[in-house]
């Protein structure tokens, strides 16, 4: 029988962190598979020349449900031969927005238009202010403004005008961040598809009253939503393109109602989609990873 783990973030407030790894350990349950849930604080990582451990725990389980962004834990339990689902790689590309629309771009996966921030440190007293006319040049008013890090709709900002621009700029200097396109033919809706391995298991349409952000987190509503094969095809292409075996792939609605990615989420949470659908993701994901254990034996 396989055993697992499930990694969540201990010091994160609120408890949904903590509910997503109980929904994946009862659906292991229902497959009789045995599954533990371990803040990552519980989970230190030891190095030593030619060692890798982690401190007090003997022995290790067959896999890791990663559900943080803790990157270090991850590659820690890779070094030790245990596979994580996602792989740090994965975790990784979705934790930088920057990187992850890089990843993208190189698959040619239809994205905004972008331009990745300079770094600034912080406490740089002056910032160029000329450097930046490219940006208003390329993408124009009104235009996007993203941390490099930041869920559930937080760290993203609305921009119309160089003067907030700027303001901006300087309000979250020392910061990662990027431009982007603002794609107003999506104003305040997009639609959320739970990929699982090469296959899209659940969808809903997301859409919000007053704000350009469709994330239910930040006061959306939700729908079911039947995506086109033409949407199922890209969802499941941008997650292939981060090497995620799970993923929650946000699309945009093109001028023409093409998709557009918008972000892709490695550790989407699935309670919100339940609730809107009826499927529990959950299950999908633990029967992914009983196929994927198969498949191994088999080579």
């Amino acid at each position: 029988m396989l055993t697992g783990w499930i990694v969540y973030n201990g010091h994160l407030p609120g408890d949904k962190f903590l509910d997503y790894a109980k929904w994946i350990r009862d659906a292991a349950s229902r497959k009789e598979m045995e599954m533990d849930v371990y803040p990552n604080h519980h989970l230190l990582s030891l190095l030593g020349t030619g060692k890798s451990d982690i401190v007090e725990k003997d022995i290790l389980p067959d896999f890791v449900v990663f559900g943080d962004k803790d990157i270090l834990l991850a590659r820690q339990f890779e070094q030790m031969g245990v596979p994580v689902f996602n792989s740090s790689f994965a975790i990784e590309a979705c934790d930088h927005k920057g990187l992850m629309y890089q990843l993208l771009a190189q698959h040619s996966i239809p994205i905004p238009k972008t331009i990745l921030g300079p770094k600034i440190f912080p406490g740089t007293k002056e910032i160029d202010a000329e450097s930046f006319q490219n940006v208003c040049e390329q993408i124009g008013f009104p235009l996007i403004i993203k941390e490099a890090y930041g869920s559930f709709g937080e760290q993203v900002y609305l921009i119309n005008s160089q003067e907030e621009m700027f303001d901006k700029l300087k309000e979250i200097q020392g910061k990662p961040f990027l431009f982007q396109e603002f794609i107003s033919s999506s104003y305040g809706r997009d639609v959320r598809l739970n990929v699982v391995g090469n296959q899209v298991v659940t969808s809903m349409l997301r859409y919000a009253d007053d704000d350009f952000r469709a994330n239910v987190s930040a006061g959306g509503h939700m729908k079911p939503y039947e995506p086109s094969k033409q949407e199922k095809d890209l969802a499941i292409k941008a997650s292939q393109a981060i090497g995620a075996d799970f993923a929650g792939v946000d699309l945009l609605f093109g001028p023409n109602d093409e998709p557009i990615v918008c972000e892709i989420n490695g550790n989407a949470h699935i309670r919100n989609i339940y609730n809107c659908t009826g499927v529990n993701v959950a299950d999908d994901m633990i029967n992914y990873i009983i196929e994927w254990f198969a498949r191994k034996e088999d080579k």
